[in-house]
């Protein structure tokens, strides 16, 4: 055939032709594991190898904060990150996050966040970032930063919005801005909400929060303070009893919206809890039905008409359609830069908050109108 006529495609690779080695009989050549013994890297070594004796000093900084010995491991980490190459950006970052968690435990949590804050800026991913973010709420969490903790879940939600754990914590956590609306709204083992078995702490409210507080949820002093001056005085009592409905009003009036938040939260947690249910077995599946029914005992606690908790599942489920999740579960890690993924986050909580529960905002501007009314006729 002349060279002329070759089909395209038709020529082939000559290694096609080759002979195969043949295989050597016999048994295959042992293989032996190198074993180390346990906390090998405790003892001194010495190594020529600049990355390998910095993954050691690493591995020691592990092991004492394991132990509970902070001081010790932070020393450790802050060796490692003076001596770590500029291009070793996996150690820089987990050496950095060992640091932060080191500060938070020995009680300076403003260099732990600014480390944090640091790393968030750093971040080339969203993974890195969901990690980052992480560690911040660790750090808000741990000095009871209840708005420091939202403005983290706002932005772990902005990331993850189909992460029910988040919206739990959330909830949580405007919960914590102010008292209980009613002792019913809360179970006798308090429930904190988990992600990747990181406890999110839960917020304990402080003393001058009773200060605002109904009179069933003032200390016992207080209200036995108040019920023994009505008493020996009916006049003054009288006189509170005209002077607490007022006052009972503008605090449900001032509670409302954080309380419609926290509830709006729940039954978005609950409707991604039952979204999920139906792929999962065992321990996951008991988790989750357990939490479903919490979720539902604390919303019975908030008192809301059935039209109204029936409005804010309506808004806040408008996203949830089962294949748009499913992307989103199995998405890949977007690698896009620190810049672009700053554009991922809310701007602020504000912008976070119209985007989520403006409509439902809207619809009880009148019942939150309606109270400030009745206040000012009161007075």
């Amino acid at each position: 055939m002349e060279t002329g006529c070759w089909l395209l495609g038709g020529e082939f690779e000559e290694s096609v032709f080759e002979e195969r080695r043949e295989r050597r009989p016999g048994p295959l050549a042992f293989y032996r594991a190198k074993q180390c013994e346990p906390q090998w890297f405790c003892e001194e070594t010495e190594s020529s190898d600049d990355v390998e004796a910095l993954t050691i000093k690493k591995f020691r900084g592990d092991l004492a904060y394991r132990r509970q010995e902070y001081q010790k491991a932070l020393q450790e980490y802050s060796t490692i990150s003076e001596k770590l190459p500029p291009t070793n950006f996996a150690m820089k970052r987990d050496v950095q996050e060992g640091q932060a968690r080191c500060l938070v435990h020995l009680g300076r949590p403003t260099e732990a966040l600014e480390i944090a804050r640091n790393l968030e800026m750093k971040a080339t991913n969203t993974d890195h970032l969901t990690s980052v973010l992480d560690l911040q709420l660790a750090v808000c969490s741990g000095v009871q930063d209840v708005e420091g903790s939202i403005v983290c879940l706002q932005k772990l939600i902005s990331l993850h919005p189909f992460h029910p754990w988040h919206w739990g914590s959330l909830a949580e956590a405007y919960l914590a801005l102010g008292p209980v609306p009613s002792a019913a709204s809360v179970s006798p083992h308090r429930h904190s909400f988990a992600s990747n078995d990181k406890t999110i702490h839960s917020f304990p409210r402080s003393e001058k929060d009773c200060l605002s507080c109904s009179p069933e949820t003032l200390p016992e002093s207080s209200v036995f303070s108040e019920e023994t001056s009505s008493s020996s005085n009916p006049r003054n009592g009288k006189a509170l009893n005209d002077i607490q409905d007022p006052m009972a009003a503008k605090r449900q009036a001032v509670w409302l919206e954080p309380r419609t938040k926290a509830c709006a939260s729940f039954i978005r947690t609950r409707l991604l809890l039952q979204l999920t249910q139906s792929q999962q077995t065992s321990f996951a599946l008991e988790r989750n039905l357990k939490t479903q029914q919490e979720i539902e005992d604390k919303i019975k606690g908030f008192s809301f008409k059935e039209d109204k908790l029936l409005l804010i599942a309506e808004v806040m489920g408008e996203d949830i359609i089962p294949e748009k999740i499913k992307d989103e579960v199995h998405n890949e890690v977007r690698c896009v830069g620190s810049a672009a993924l700053a554009t991922l986050l809310v701007a602020s909580s504000k912008e976070f908050e119209d985007k989520w529960f403006r409509k439902i905002k809207d619809h009880v501007c009148s019942f939150e109108n309606r109270f400030h009314t009745q206040i000012q006729i009161s007075a």
